[in-house]
């Protein structure tokens, strides 16, 4: 295994348009000694998916231009294997039954409870 595979096997990609929600988060991970690339637009994370290993993303489903319902079903297309972690702000019954009919390992509420949250992390890496 490559020095870069071996990086990407332990990154954990975030996609959230709040600028606050995705440093807390890849402030969160960074502290847990998990390798994190953030990125603030879905579109920029697809162009990332598509040429690069991702185990493991986290996404909000409501952002600005591409949703994270978007997302899912685009990276379901270009990255099967991905796991993904869903947040969310907003309590939306079709949208949490339309991304858990997409397969994501876990769902949050924001705000979440850290330790769970990162017990969701772990286990997802667990899985690749």
């Amino acid at each position: 295994m490559t020095e870069s595979s071996r990086t990407e096997a332990n990154e954990v990609c975030v996609v959230d348009d709040d600028p606050s929600v995705l440093k807390s988060i890849h402030f969160l991970l960074a502290s847990e000694g998990f390798k994190v690339r953030p990125f603030n637009k879905a579109e920029d994370f697809l162009v990332h998916a598509g040429s690069h290993h991702v185990p493991v993303v986290v996404t909000d489903i409501w952002m600005d231009e591409v949703t994270g319902l978007e997302l899912l079903a685009r990276l379901c297309a270009i990255s099967p294997r991905t796991k993904v972690i869903v947040i969310t702000a907003r309590e939306d019954l079709a949208a949490r039954a339309t991304a858990m009919a997409i397969g994501p390992v876990a769902f949050f509420m924001k705000p979440f409870d850290d330790e769970k949250f990162i017990a969701a992390v772990r286990d997802a890496l667990r899985q690749i």
